[in-house]
């Protein structure tokens, strides 16, 4: 008898980690990054829903890590460590960091999806992962869902259809 798939959810500012056979999305990422890091050999996945690049916008004391790129991205990798992944195994797929309104300002702080995306590249590099495979940019929303078994990102983009990545 099969074992039947779940779909792990994800939501914004969020994090988790997955198993094949099963699957892990997330929705809703506009100027969001979904940053998936995974180790094929060990089919193990995990995705972060990116809000904003810098734990230091945070105000209070308390932060949320999955919010920010420079702490989420840190805390998925020793996360999936924790849970049988291998460092020198790991590899990402990244996706969102749209620019979902446009400005005539030249403010670099309207700029959150080019700038979620930079940040979580700079994490990834730092933690000398490669990103394989992105879709980033544009200004259209994205859902997404990882297979740790199959290592395919299927994207689906508001009014662009779906592919796998």
């Amino acid at each position: 008898m099969s074992e039947s798939i779940q779909v792990v959810k994800v939501g914004i500012a969020d994090m988790n980690i997955v198993r094949s056979p099963h699957h892990i999305r997330t929705s809703g990422l506009g100027s969001c990054v979904g940053v998936v890091v995974y180790d094929q050999g060990k089919e193990l996945a995990g995705l972060a829903h990116v809000m904003l690049p810098d734990s230091s916008l945070a105000k209070g004391s308390t932060i949320n890590i999955a919010k920010y790129a420079d702490t989420a991205v840190k805390e998925l990798v020793n996360c999936l460590i924790k849970n049988g992944a291998r460092s020198y195994s790991l590899k990402a797929k990244i996706a969102g960091g749209a620019q979902m309104f446009q400005y005539t300002s030249s403010n670099d702080m309207m700029r959150i999806g080019p700038r979620n995306v930079e940040a979580v590249k700079k994490e990834l590099s730092l933690l000398r992962i490669a990103i394989v495979g992105e879709d980033v940019g544009g200004n259209s929303g994205r859902t997404i869902e990882f297979d740790p078994k199959t290592c395919l990102l299927n994207i689906r983009t508001v009014n662009k259809g779906v592919f796998d990545l």
